[in-house]
């Protein structure tokens, strides 16, 4: 390694390290407001709270380096500019892509290094967090209760959407689900008003005012469902009182939870969605099967010719019969029945299509893991070769303007990524394409500048030099 490399090397390590503090610090921030809800109130000591901050920290990395990288590429390289160092090396024949080289090679290093991190280290910390996190929710029940969303207390799942009171004991918009011994969703209470209170440490009574309570009914025929599908309760007060004797014996180093996707690294992710796929399919073809043979509905023979016009003249005779003579009280009869048995076709086809839907989002959710994992590795590469040509591009208007058009391309490639994910998650897209669609984006850019870089010229937009006098008069007014 010759000594320009060891000094743009160092001279670019230095800002990389203080950019990534500076960005990481100001994550965890983020994460301590975003968190403070689960963790106050608990009586919880502060090794507890650091060993959830340290376990938490491992998936704020790749969220944080590619700012890093970006940040501290532009300013190094445009440093290096204003200071007419570059100037220098070309009267010594060395070019800007030479300067780069040192460093190119360094994100690739780093990229491959991110890559088994987040294989690694970031999965180990989202199993010590998430089982953490589920722990200290046994804590203090009553405190665990977040507006909302739904909030597993014992074998209840419940949803308010506000607290209020002293110790938050008044709830508001309460729905609440029951879970049954073959763990199914066959109880949800609605009530308009609630309130809480531990009448012991073994117990803990919750008073719902102003409700319903639903139950679906376990048919032992067809007919029984169809004439009761649920049963249906109105009340002015109903009380539970909920076992959290185990809440009082929480072991917060217990470790539950082994097997969701963010802990699972990529050799777990591939067989993981390799069976879910093969369920899914196979659930697919059951039901096909089922619904056509357990139900009314049937496939036509197969007919021949001659055989139509005949068939068809007995439907339409029968029909017209039925039209002819309304007072028959089979037409009252058969339309009661029709409506009926469509009922029931659309909510089994109704419900059926969420559960495949979610099977789907699992299976993207898997892929779209391993996609991620991949493609910060390149993100490394463009992001670098981005800020180190805008930095050398750029040489007049100071830091502020590549500073500003750093953090456009950065919010561009997250929020990109972002509308990428979720639209993979709902299979609008593939998980490859929502995964690298952010990747994708920049690549093409970063070649470009990469591309100004080394015909030594700078942009010839003639918006470029407008947005440069805007903000120098903004930046002399001040």
């Amino acid at each position: 390694m010759k000594i320009l490399d060891k000094y743009i090397l160092k001279f670019y390590l230095t800002r990389f390290v203080a950019v990534f503090a500076i960005c990481f610090l100001i994550f965890i921030i983020q994460t301590f407001w975003l968190y403070i809800d689960e963790l106050a109130g608990k009586g919880l000591d502060i090794f507890t709270i650091g060993k959830f901050f340290v376990y938490f920290s491992p998936k704020l990395v790749p969220l944080v380096l590619p700012l890093s990288i970006l940040l501290a590429s532009l300013t190094t390289y445009g440093t290096l500019s204003e200071n007419y160092e570059f100037i220098a090396m070309k009267s010594n024949g060395i070019s800007i892509i030479r300067s780069m080289v040192a460093l190119l090679i360094f994100h690739i290093f780093l990229g491959i290094g991110s890559f088994y991190f987040s294989n690694h280290v970031v999965t180990f910390g989202e199993l010590k967090s998430y089982n953490l996190r589920k722990n200290l929710a046994k804590l203090k029940p009553t405190l665990s209760i977040r507006e909302g969303i739904f909030n597993d207390i014992g074998d209840l799942n419940i949803k308010v959407v506000r607290k209020f009171g002293d110790n938050e004991q008044y709830l508001e918009d309460i729905i609440l689900h029951s879970v049954s011994e073959d763990e199914v969703n066959r109880i949800v209470i609605k009530a308009e008003s609630g309130e809480v209170q531990n009448e012991s440490d073994q117990y803990l009574k919750l008073i719902l005012k102003n409700g319903n309570r639903y139950e679906d009914i376990i048919p032992t025929n067809s007919s029984e469902k169809q004439n009761y599908p649920f049963s249906k309760a109105s009340f002015e007060e109903y009380i539970l009182n909920i076992d959290i004797s185990d809440f009082n014996n929480v072991d917060l180093n217990e470790e539950s939870y082994k097997s969701t996707y963010k802990m699972q690294k990529i050799n777990q992710l591939k067989r993981s969605s390799d069976t879910l796929e093969n369920k899914f399919e196979y659930d697919k073809y059951i039901f096909g099967q089922s619904f056509i043979t357990g139900h009314t509905i049937r496939k036509l023979p197969n007919i021949k010719a001659n055989e139509i016009e005949a068939l068809e003249k007995d439907l339409s005779e029968s029909f017209i019969y039925l039209l002819d003579n309304p007072e028959d009280d089979q037409i009252s009869g058969i339309l009661s029945m029709a409506n009926e048995e469509l009922d029931i076709y659309l909510r089994q086809l109704t419900n059926k299509k969420k559960t495949f839907f979610l099977q789907q989002k699992l299976i993207n959710l898997h892929k779209l893991t391993i996609n991620e994992r991949y493609s910060i590795i390149f993100a490394c590469i463009f992001l670098f070769l981005i800020g180190a040509s805008l930095g050398a591009i750029i040489r007049k208007g100071g830091i502020g303007l590549p500073l500003v058009l750093s953090i456009i391309i950065f919010l561009t490639y997250h929020y990109i990524g972002v509308f990428g994910k979720n639209a993979a998650e709902d299979n609008t897209i593939s998980p490859f394409l929502g995964s690298w669609i952010s990747t994708f984006i920049i690549a093409p850019f970063a070649i470009y500048l990469t591309k100004i870089v080394s015909t030594d010229r700078g942009f010839t937009f003639s918006i470029y030099d407008y947005l440069i006098e805007i903000f120098n008069k903004i930046r002399f007014k001040k």
